[in-house]
């Protein structure tokens, strides 16, 4: 049984596509899945059970990328077609059933519209990983006193908040008398956003991981997790971690992590959030 299933470029999109995605593994135990989307969320579905392969999906001018995808796929019979992109892939290649997400109607949340395409009752982001993954967590972070994960870059300017104020924040809630107090601190982000953060004494930095599943990993030995709206507030949701996500002009009601929490600025720039706003929606 072939199953196809297409799924986002971004890293957020794709971990909340995740569960739709683990629904099919459990539900069809003799599937083998093959999976399209886009370079920087590949990672996330490396050891997806019975994978037959992920096609990279890498954009291109005029749509060529779409194309590409279909010759990748035009010599294959598909049992059960899966597309979150809403093209017309599944529609030009043989494919017996086909599910097509459409427009998703205001107020709904990205994984309840998802789990709507197959009828489920819901579909929690679920990302498997592996033992090797959870033991280069431990030696990231090692056993110890509660870690409070913080993840202070953004892709874009409005959905950052001021570097200096996580400092001020971890200061604060670790403070004697904070509601962290006797934590550890641990700064999340990519390879070249430890340029980019304001330092914050004996934190413990992840800005080396390349693979997502060990920065989930290392996420799901966190207490707590702040950060901006991005794909580290989905994966440390998707770790189980109390997780508030700071939303500037983007829609937390539609985007926001599943399961955590979100506090989104008035005027629509995350940096207007204050210190004081942040600990109040503080989930512990």
């Amino acid at each position: 049984m072939n199953v196809l299933f297409i799924t986002h470029t971004r890293i957020g999109d794709a971990v909340m596509s995740s569960g739709l995605l683990h629904h099919l593994v459990e539900t069809y135990p003799e599937a083998h899945f093959t999976i399209a989307c886009g370079p920087l969320a590949a990672p996330l579905f490396a050891h997806v059970p019975r994978l037959k392969r992920i096609i990279v999906v890498r954009k291109q001018r005029f749509d060529l990328h779409w194309y590409r995808l279909w010759k990748e796929l035009r010599g294959t019979v598909w049992d059960i077609a899966v597309d979150l992109r809403r093209s017309m892939i599944t529609y030009l290649i043989p494919v017996r059933k086909r599910y097509v997400v459409g427009p998703i109607a205001p107020g709904v949340h990205h994984v309840a519209h998802l789990t709507q395409l197959l009828a489920l009752p819901q579909a929690e982001p679920f990302l498997y990983t592996t033992e090797a993954h959870h033991a280069a967590a431990q030696a990231l972070i090692p056993d110890g006193a509660p870690v409070l994960a913080l993840a202070p870059v953004a892709a874009t300017a409005p959905k950052t908040w001021p570097a200096e104020n996580f400092a001020e924040l971890a200061r604060r809630l670790t403070a004697p008398g904070g509601r962290c107090a006797g934590w550890r601190v641990a700064l999340f982000g990519a390879p070249d956003d430890a340029a980019r953060i304001s330092p914050i004494p004996h934190a413990i930095t992840i800005f080396d991981q390349p693979d997502l599943l060990t920065v989930q990993a290392t996420l799901a030995r966190c207490r707590a997790f702040i950060g901006n709206d991005s794909g580290l507030a989905h994966l440390a949701a998707s770790a189980g971690v109390p997780a508030l996500a700071l939303f500037g002009p983007t829609d937390p009601q539609r985007y926001g992590p599943w399961g955590g929490a979100t506090l989104q600025a008035a005027d629509g720039a995350t940096a207007s959030l204050t210190v004081d706003q942040v600990i109040a929606h503080f989930p512990i």
